[in-house]
């Protein structure tokens, strides 16, 4: 049930009989029709920008339209009035029976209350986290994390078919980095020392790999020159760095449906595939690059490379696909991931990088259109750094990891659901701050708890009622009579859990999961008002004398309890049954 939909619905009916009374010119275009709620609560429930929408192409004005319009919409019984205000502005006001059925649809269909078929089934692939196989995932891997599994739950929830999917990248210079680094651990397993040379990897993670290639092979490697033992020593710690790294996302809650490899693209004729796809269009030619910005002809070595024409479809220059000794650069396969993407028949295309890959996005989405025929759009979420804090100085590295604080550092500390959340509290692409003792605190200036505590709450009170004798299950309470919820403060906690499918729809459209962080924290902060009211005036405690009372206000509990539940499981997070 989308209330808002519902009278939006109803006022597009009633544009369309004043077209075909004359009122309007028939055929306007009513895509931007919106019913919102009103900025100032005291001018109404709703308000329809329809008539200052339609004013400049029906050729007619605002004002009229607006007062044709109100008329139109008081003859439905759902609307108690309609007031033009301003130029043109329509505002509604709605039959009370309208704002209590909310809460029964929410108790009636539970934690899908809100679902919508707004994605109509298309098919999205939404691939994040894509860390190098080279080590444990840093914090910044934790955002990256959060936002793209929370936008992979929220488009589901919209009515997308979602894949999560993982790009390894296993086919460049840093897995045989890796290989080099663990084969110096892999002599330190046998009693030698390591040596650790810059550009290694030195964090402690690999010692527990050396000891595995120890029992693997034995001392066959000891002291042996490098093309014997680097390609098996670079696929054995490739495996152990992804089976660690998927231990850290599921610490995380975060289970991916693909893993790509971007070494089985190579030998196999898919970067050969996907290029002469763009060679075919003319966009694959022969040629020198200007310099870069900031070099100046002294240190510019014109070299003749194999480019991709992506100033023709918005990026700023060309890009090499090959180098001028006739390997590919790292921008070839990843042109070929995502045309085995497209290949595999997605009809939206999602990537969650991090912020230090803005320079990748016009490329990536030149390709994209150029491989698709500009059918597939490709969204591109980057992910700003995390700047942790802890006893108001910055945090320190992991030892472990020898250069960062690791994702199991972040979960350990506070747990997988306060760093989730958290993590959703601030747009993707604006800095956050993640203080280890905040997050922890009990205060409403902290979202997780608040949050939390607004849903142990409405458990608590069920708890109480069921002790009492009282029936507390869904089904049960929503045959409660609703009608008894006519109190101006019970009605505005119903009008923001009205605002529930609006908020997932704009989420959705938006690619935004951080606003339903933000909308849960407001559904809180409304759920706590009018608990604290309670205890000024006692006859809105969801526990009456009057059973009928009782069973009214506890349903409007438990709807406020679905909504926050529903909200959470987008978000990943597990609601509080109770508070510690």
């Amino acid at each position: 049930m989308n209330l808002f939909n519902e009278i939006r619905a109803l006022v597009l009916d009633c544009l369309q009989a004043m077209m075909e009374a004359g009122e309007l010119p028939a055929g306007l275009d009513m895509a931007a029709v919106a019913v919102e709620p009103p900025r100032d609560v005291a001018h109404g429930d709703m308000a329809t920008n329809a008539a200052m929408v339609l004013a400049r192409p029906s050729g007619r004005k605002p004002r009229e339209i607006a007062e044709a319009l109100a008329g139109r919409l008081g003859d439905d019984a759902r609307i108690l009035s309609a007031e033009v205000a301003g130029p043109g502005f329509l505002n509604l006001r709605l039959a009370p029976s309208l704002w209590q059925g909310v809460v029964a649809a929410a108790l009636a269909a539970g934690r899908d209350f809100g679902r919508s078929d707004l994605g109509a089934g298309r098919r999205v692939n939404v691939e994040f986290v894509s860390a190098n196989p080279t080590g444990p995932m840093h914090v910044g891997h934790v955002r990256g994390a959060v936002v793209g599994d929370a936008l992979a739950c929220l488009l589901a929830f919209a009515g997308w078919q979602v894949t999560r999917e993982y790009y390894i990248n296993d086919g460049g210079a840093q897995v045989d980095v890796l290989a080099r680094s663990a084969y110096e651990r892999y002599r330190e397993a046998h009693g030698l020392s390591p040596e650790i040379a810059e550009g290694l990897y030195p964090g402690d993670y690999l010692i527990e790999v050396g000891e595995a290639l120890k029992v693997e092979f034995g001392d066959r490697f000891l002291n042996r020159p490098e093309e014997e033992w680097l390609a098996a020593f670079r696929d054995f710690a490739t495996e152990r760095m992804m089976a660690m790294i998927r231990d850290d996302l599921a610490a995380l809650g975060v289970q991916m449906d693909v893993y790509a490899s971007e070494k089985a693209l190579y030998g196999t004729g898919k970067i050969e595939a996907a290029l002469k796809r763009l060679r075919e269009q003319g966009l694959i030619y022969e040629g020198v690059l200007e310099p870069p910005k900031g070099k100046t002809p002294e240190d510019w070595e014109p070299r003749e490379q194999t480019l991709f024409r992506s100033t023709s479809h918005g990026d700023d220059v060309d890009r090499p696909v090959k180098k001028s000794d006739g390997g590919w650069t790292y921008f070839a396969p990843d042109i070929a991931y995502h045309w085995d993407k497209i290949e595999r028949g997605f009809d939206d295309l999602i990537d969650v990088f991090g912020a230090d890959h803005g320079g990748y996005v016009k490329r990536m989405k030149a390709a994209v259109a150029a491989l698709s025929a500009g059918r597939v759009p490709l969204e591109i979420k980057l992910v700003q750094l995390v700047k942790l804090y802890k006893d108001g100085v910055p945090f320190k590295m992991s030892k472990r990891a020898g250069t960062f604080v690791t994702l199991r550092d972040v979960v350990e500390m506070v747990g997988a659901d306060v760093t989730r959340f958290v993590m959703l509290t601030r747009k993707n692409d604006a800095p956050l701050d993640f203080d280890f003792d905040k997050v922890l605190e009990q205060s409403r200036d902290n979202p997780v708890w608040y949050v939390q505590y607004a849903h142990a709450r409405i458990a608590s009170v069920l708890r109480k009622a069921e002790a009492a004798g009282m029936a507390v299950d869904d089904a049960t309470l929503a045959r409660a009579d609703l009608a008894r919820l006519d109190h101006p403060a019970e009605l505005a906690l119903i009008r923001r859990l009205a605002d529930w499918p609006r908020q997932v729809e704009i989420a959705a459209r938006a690619q935004e999961p951080h606003r339903i962080a933000a909308y849960l924290g407001e559904l809180a902060s409304e759920l706590h008002t009018h608990w604290n009211r309670g205890n000024d005036e006692p006859g809105l405690r969801f526990l009456q004398d009057d059973a009928g009372v009782s069973a009214a206000k506890l349903a409007l509990a438990r709807a406020t309890g679905v909504v926050i539940s529903a909200g959470l499981a987008i978000l990943g997070v597990v609601p509080a049954e109770e508070m510690r």
